[in-house]
């Protein structure tokens, strides 16, 4: 008759192979999970947007996500700012880092704006222009697109041509 189980030994051993495994295996997965740009650039842009729609409703003022195409940033300011303190906010920009850039910017309607400036408004009365923004980072891409009526920001993975009405077809 043979004994069915596992030795004390066995099991020691299965557990410390698991722990060297997920000694080495952890710090890869948190370092690439914390500290990926390109996420973070996109929940930077995702928080903005959601804090400038807060913003635009509570102070019923217009809020305007200004796009920095060619120097890779973003920076914020309400419709009643003047150009002067526009100029001046623009030079505190955040500033994405090294090797993110802007794809492209395109509004419901228009052809993609793949350099300069472009924005993004949010309304007082709580809903934003019908905007996509693809951020790049090597050969990944995230989407991000603005829903006019809804409160989120949706990120997508990849590069997704995002068709906001039947007049957009030919923006694309």
């Amino acid at each position: 008759m043979t004994d069915r189980g596992y030795t004390l030994i066995e099991l020691s051993v299965v557990v410390l192979l698991i722990g060297i495994m997920l000694l080495v295996a952890v710090p890869r997965v948190r370092d690439t999970l914390l500290n990926d740009d390109l996420k973070a650039a996109t929940r930077q842009i995702v928080g903005a947007s959601r804090e400038l729609r807060n913003e635009a409703i509570r102070e019923q003022v217009d809020y305007i996500l200004r796009i920095d195409l060619d120097d890779p940033g973003f920076w914020t300011y309400s419709a009643d700012t003047t150009s002067e303190k526009q100029n001046e906010i623009r030079g505190g920009a955040i500033r994405f880092p090294e090797g993110i850039r802007i794809a492209d910017v395109r509004h419901s309607g228009e052809a993609r704006k793949t350099e300069g400036e472009a924005s993004v408004r949010f309304f007082h009365k709580g809903y934003t222009e019908p905007t996509v923004i693809h951020l790049m980072k090597d050969d990944r891409t995230f989407t991000l697109v603005f829903n006019p009526f809804l409160q989120t920001v949706s990120v997508n993975e990849g590069y997704v041509d995002f068709i906001f009405n039947e007049d957009d077809r030919s923006g694309i």
